[in-house]
């Protein structure tokens, strides 16, 4: 079995193993990752043989930790890094490079519509009719996204959304209320197998998904990093706010998808969206003003050249060819936009 493991912002991991009689055996872990003295890699590797294959990745990663050389320095991957490696061999994880992904980036959109390809599409994904997808939105008007389990009147003030032409969709996935504009958001969609997160928790495939676009950021000047649980942030302030849901249609997919703040109106969001101190206190800020950290302040660039270069960095790792939504993919899309995403009982299923 064989398992890999970047590390968010670090080196990769990577583990062969056999399992025999419910253990590990034959255990060999290797990476480009920083490690003295030369030993420890044996001692890690002596660490896991013999290990229960049902041990989950904190209790594989202890185990590595105790079999270190008291003089050991790990760099760029860490004990849990390992674990986590192990865990995914044993799941039989794929890697982003098993697939040919493909690129879907269409002209604006309402935003019930956004939300039905993002369900449909993925459940594409999971019936195996369609290859891992990234999906670039464009807004065909301002909205108020909000979370799958928020209560709508607790996080939009309905006067302040009337009076800007906001339009409030409930997406499926669960986390926070996101305010989107045409030009001044960037937001995209992560179609992807189950097995590529095989073996991760639900909080590290949050890191793992979004590591891709945490390197295109640095190659843009911007020092950004993944902030438990979905934020990606910089010294700066917050940069973006990801959620996930899973489907288990088929094989299983994934979807990931994320709004990323390029010049946010701070004065109209806080006249749509109610913010309270409460929400704001655990973020570490004063005001909602000072979360929002718009990339083209830390760029400098346009925003079609930041989503161009995003999307030329994804493409020089993975390869991204250019797709479409096919006739019976919008179809359905369009239907269930009217039926659900644009139906007020779904909007308002928690009021």
């Amino acid at each position: 079995m064989h398992g890999e493991y970047k590390v968010p912002g670090g080196k990769l991991v990577v583990v062969d193993l056999e399992v025999h009689d419910g253990a590990l055996r034959g255990v060999r872990v290797a990476g480009d990752f920083f490690l003295e003295p030369d030993e420890a890699l044996h001692a890690i590797d002596r660490a896991l043989e013999g290990a229960p294959a049902d041990a989950d990745a904190q209790a594989l990663a202890a185990r590595v930790r105790a079999g270190l050389p008291a003089d050991t320095v790990m760099f760029g991957f860490s004990p849990e890094a390992v674990g986590i490696a192990v865990r995914r061999a044993l799941a039989r994880a794929t890697d982003w490079t098993d697939y040919d992904w493909q690129l879907i980036h269409d002209g604006p959109q309402d935003p019930a519509l956004h939300m039905a390809l993002d369900e449909v599409l993925t459940d594409e994904v999971a019936a195996g009719r369609r290859p891992p997808t990234l999906r670039v939105w464009e807004w065909g008007r301002p909205a108020v996204i909000i979370g799958s389990f928020q209560s709508l009147r607790n996080e939009v003030d309905p006067a302040g959304a009337a009076r800007h032409g906001v339009t409030v969709v409930r997406r499926i996935s669960g986390g926070g209320a996101m305010f989107v504009e045409a030009e001044n958001t960037i937001t995209y969609s992560l179609s992807v197998p189950a097995s590529l997160v095989s073996g991760l928790s639900f909080a590290d495939s949050y890191a793992y998904l979004d590591d891709w676009v945490l390197t295109a950021l640095g190659d843009m000047g911007v020092k950004a990093w993944y902030q438990p649980l979905n934020d990606i942030a910089s010294a700066e302030g917050k940069i973006a706010g990801a959620a996930q849901k899973r489907l288990a249609s088929g094989d299983g997919a994934v979807l990931h998808h994320v709004t990323m703040a390029y010049d946010i109106d701070a004065d109209k969001m806080l006249d749509v969206l109610r913010i309270g101190k409460e929400k704001l206190s655990d973020k570490g800020t004063e005001s909602a003003k000072k979360r929002v950290d718009p990339l083209r302040r830390q760029t400098g660039l346009p925003r079609a050249e930041v989503i161009d270069r995003m999307l030329a960095s994804f493409r020089a790792r993975y390869g991204l060819a250019e797709g479409h939504v096919t006739d019976e993919e919008m179809a359905r899309a369009e239907e269930l936009a009217h039926a659900k995403y644009g139906n007020e009982e779904w909007t308002a299923r928690v009021p």
